[in-house]
């Protein structure tokens, strides 16, 4: 009985100190597993700073910063609740852009804006951030800082972070200058009307001159058959006449084809300069013209009061009186046409004034020396004379224009420096 109580008493006793060690054993697991815990949550803190801190240094990876430096754009986020600004990287190489620093209110952007483009922003902001569509893509214009100058920016903007109910909180914005694409589209815009305008010319030209050719051609050919059967001596004479004054105008027409082909073909790279008496011009337009001066009465005379000697190109300028001389023979019945020259500042006006029917007062204006313009278009002309004779005085640096008066006379004029 005695022996069976110790052996009791031992077991108990036994157990009692494993259930002890085992207690300790797992006391001393559960501090070892709870340091490796701290020191695990500690640097787990730590890293989750570290990428923090990068993430705010530089958020993107090498090539994306490769990308927007060569694109030259300036990346923004728009903080929608706070309605704020900050600009995360800027390669744009245009001074006096506008630049926001962190927390720039929205406003400020709007009041730096050119206004005509305010609302369209405001629109497009509107419809990314109510779901109407993902990317907004807008051009503008923006006020240079210290300047009067505007410059042309182009934004892309889509939604960067949601809150848990899905609202946008964020905008993600791209900026560029494009001030050097906007340049390229006008010049191209300018190339498709000066193509268009091209186009309409030649229409325009073909369809006229070949009314004004087959008018003194059909002229010629008939008034040639006819003095073959005419016996009378005085009307074989009015034949040849119409014969002779209609191969003068088929000439002329020729003369203007010509020279506004020259023109087009060569522009100014045909200008030869020399020194001579504007007098010696004036004779030669004399002599030329004399024959229908005494053909239809008009007195063709020359001012004497200021003749002097010029430095330009003397077969342009020779051009220019003869398209006026042409003209005022053409259009003047009785009196005189008269050459001359004035002291207009530092400029000669070189002027063709005559006696004839005048021009209204409406059409003394530019577009009367534009191609193709006739102030009359019952009298046989092509309407190039005027325009030969503007692009001539541009490419001697000189200007032209008229004044007149219905029924008394005009006087056609070209301004040159005085060198």
């Amino acid at each position: 009985m005695t022996v069976t109580s110790s052996l009791l008493s031992f077991s108990v006793q036994s157990l009692m100190r494993l259930d002890i060690l085992l207690w300790l054993i797992a006391l001393i697991f559960i501090i070892v597993a709870a340091v490796v815990l701290w020191f695990q949550l500690r640097n787990y803190r730590e890293i989750r700073s570290d990428l923090d801190l990068l993430a705010k240094v530089k958020p993107h990876s090498v090539e994306y910063d490769l990308v927007i430096q060569a694109m030259k754009l300036a990346i923004l986020r728009y903080d929608i609740p706070t309605r704020t600004l900050t600009i995360e990287s800027d390669y744009r190489d245009v001074s006096g852009c506008f630049v926001c620093s962190p927390g720039t209110s929205i406003d400020t952007v709007f009041l730096q804006m050119v206004p005509d483009y305010v609302e369209t922003f405001r629109k497009g902001m509107h419809d990314l951030v109510t779901g109407r569509v993902d990317v907004c893509h807008t051009q503008y214009q923006m006020k240079m800082l210290h300047s009067d100058r505007t410059y042309w920016s182009e934004a892309y903007a889509t939604v960067d972070k949601r809150d848990l109910q899905g609202n946008p909180q964020t905008l993600v914005c791209t900026v560029m200058c494009i001030d050097q694409q906007k340049e390229i589209e006008s010049a191209l815009m300018d190339a498709v009307y000066h193509a268009e305008e091209s186009d309409r010319l030649k229409s325009a030209f073909l369809a006229n001159i070949s009314h004004e050719i087959r008018t003194p051609l059909n002229a010629i050919v008939g008034f040639s058959d006819v003095l073959t059967m005419v016996d009378d001596e005085e009307e074989r004479q009015k034949l040849n006449k119409l014969i002779k004054q209609n191969n003068t105008h088929l000439l002329r027409l020729f003369d203007d084809i010509v020279s506004m082909s020259k023109l087009e073909a060569r522009g100014g790279n045909d200008i030869v300069k020399s020194t001579f008496p504007l007098e010696s011009v004036f004779q030669e337009l004399a002599i030329k013209y004399a024959a229908t001066s005494q053909d239809t009465g008009v007195s063709l005379e020359i001012s004497r009061s200021c003749l002097p000697t010029l430095t330009t190109d003397r077969d342009r300028l020779r051009e220019i009186l003869n398209q006026y001389l042409n003209n005022a023979m053409k259009f003047t019945t009785h009196g005189t046409v008269t050459m001359g020259c004035d002291q207009m500042g530092g400029k000669w006006r070189i002027y063709v004034r005559d006696t004839g029917k005048g021009i209204p007062a409406d059409r003394c204006n530019e577009q009367l020396f534009e191609r193709f313009v006739k102030v009359d278009e019952f009298v046989p002309g092509t309407g190039l004379g005027l325009s030969i004779c503007r692009s001539m005085a541009m490419l001697l640096g000189g200007t032209v224009g008229v004044t007149s008066t219905l029924g008394e006379g005009s006087t056609f004029w070209v301004e040159l420096d005085n060198e």
